[in-house]
């Protein structure tokens, strides 16, 4: 159980096809600090469901739309569950789950909105865990873009390790341009740049992933795409900074 000053807890786990890692994810969860579990599945063709029966944790399989979507229904259901902040799980176990109360600790005394892993705040970390040097040199080049033009002072932007307060997370799902939100991974950025729209209060905590085991992680060639939409993201920002309020920036 939580900290009662800190308001209930909402443990989101997301998959989609990885059925066969979801039972270590789950055993490797750190004790006592989730009110609530729940599985959001994303139209998965495995054995989730029963493996979700096996552990004990409620599932809700929705109609496959990606990664974004999921997320945005996950977010949903956490907010129906009267969850104060949530914690994004990725259903591979690649990200170390370890750091949440540490997390959640920051996020009370610091009055935090939304707070993100980092696996960059020691530069040698990821090379050591098995980040391939292409996405570990993307990461830290586009990271350094967009640092500069969010003025979030974080070390990297696209870590799987998340946790959303309630009001922030009402502000992204209550957007009226929420139409143009992608159902991607495109959308695990769109709210960070909602983030600095908004001027939430952001917070950074380091966190590892290990690439030397099974994981579900996006190919080079959707990284790519990713990358640029990205950009595109970050010009539509500069642009309603100017007055030009367009996209999900309306």
């Amino acid at each position: 159980m939580n900290n009662p000053n800190q308001g209930k807890v909402v443990g989101i786990i997301m998959t989609y096809n990885c059925a066969h890692l979801l039972e270590n994810t789950f055993n490797n969860l750190p004790q006592g600090v989730f009110d609530q579990l729940i599985i959001v599945d994303d139209g998965s063709t495995d054995n989730v469901r029963e493996v979700a029966e096996k552990i004990n944790v409620p599932i809700f399989i929705y109609r496959h739309k990606g990664y974004g979507g999921n997320l945005r229904n996950g977010l949903s259901k956490a907010l129906e569950l009267g969850g104060e902040y949530f914690v994004e799980i990725h259903g591979d176990g690649q990200f170390d789950q370890s750091n949440v109360p540490k997390a959640l600790a920051i996020m009370t005394q610091e009055n935090l909105d939304f707070l993100i892993g980092s696996r960059f705040t020691n530069l040698r970390q990821p090379l050591i865990d098995g980040m391939p040097l292409l996405r570990y040199i993307a990461n830290i080049g586009l990271s350094f873009i967009e640092r500069i033009v969010l003025r979030i002072p974080w070390t990297e932007f696209h870590a799987g390790f998340r946790i959303y307060r309630r009001r922030f997370a009402e502000k992204v799902l209550n957007n009226k341009a929420n139409d143009k939100f992608a159902d991607d991974y495109l959308f695990s950025f769109q709210i960070i740049a909602l983030a600095a729209w908004t001027k939430a209060r952001c917070g950074e905590i380091p966190v590892r992933a290990d690439y030397h085991k099974a994981h579900t992680s996006v190919g080079y060639y959707q990284a790519t795409i990713n990358s640029f939409q990205e950009i595109g993201v970050l010009c539509w920002y500069v642009l309603a900074k100017l007055g030009l309020k367009f996209s999900i920036f309306k």
